[in-house]
């Protein structure tokens, strides 16, 4: 066997290239939104593929503002804003905010976290589109907008008390709110079933009922002339 010459400073082998890791945009975006927000982030997270970041009352103008016009966010159009109740919480409720960018086809959450004696600045001078939103969270939550420019309820009729969408708000209640073909206005009374009682067998539907049913009487083969067939559970 022929002998294989071997150099005598052989080269050295290259070394491994590490592959680059992938970051999340929405990690990264989060993270310089943190970094440029002078503090006023209190929280960023990344949860089942979406951002949401948290701020302080004090700060929420200042946020909104900065996720419109900053040229790496430009979430310019607000999507929803609605509230999450803890009463067992110092800081009752959490008020959301859902923005969109349509610019770079991404959307944020952003939470700030509201007492129930605290009021919330509106956030209409900056996007207009608010102004209904606001008016709901008032109704069903109770929050206060200061400087909102029609701060009435939406959705309840005039005279109504409470809030519905609190945790505490009762279930029932002594009257029920309809309008009034006769009267021409909405009416408040006792609360009635309107429906009628119903006999319930608790059968399983897919047996039926131990009793005759409308349409039974075609339950046979038409095409075949074949007569319906009775109801075995009759």
């Amino acid at each position: 066997m022929a002998n294989t010459p071997v150099a005598d400073n052989p080269a050295p082998a290259e070394p491994a290239q590490t592959p680059e890791v992938q970051v999340d945009p929405l990690v990264a975006l989060g993270e310089s939104i943190a970094a440029r927000g002078k503090g006023a982030i209190l929280s960023q997270a990344v949860r089942n593929g979406e951002l949401t970041i948290e701020t302080g009352l004090g700060s929420l103008l200042e946020t909104v503002a900065f996720l419109k016009a900053d040229s790496s966010c430009r979430f310019a159009m607000l999507i929803d804003v609605t509230a999450v109740d803890w009463p067992g919480r110092e800081k009752r409720f959490d008020l959301v905010y859902h923005f969109l960018s349509m610019y770079t086809n991404r959307r944020i959450r952003l939470k700030v976290q509201v007492g129930e004696e605290e009021m919330v600045p509106s956030v209409t001078s900056i996007h207009p589109g608010a102004n209904w939103f606001e008016r709901e969270v008032f109704d069903m939550f109770g929050l206060v907008f200061s400087g909102h420019p029609d701060m009435r309820r939406i959705l309840t009729d005039y005279g109504f008390r409470g809030h519905p969408l609190r945790k505490d708000f009762p279930l029932t209640g002594y009257n029920e709110v309809r309008y009034d073909e006769v009267q021409k206005r909405v009416v408040y009374e006792p609360v009635r079933l309107t429906a009628e009682w119903r006999e319930f067998d608790f059968l399983s539907p897919w047996e039926g009922g131990a009793f005759a049913l409308p349409g039974d009487e075609k339950a046979g083969d038409a095409k075949a002339g074949l007569p319906g067939s009775p109801n075995i559970n009759r």
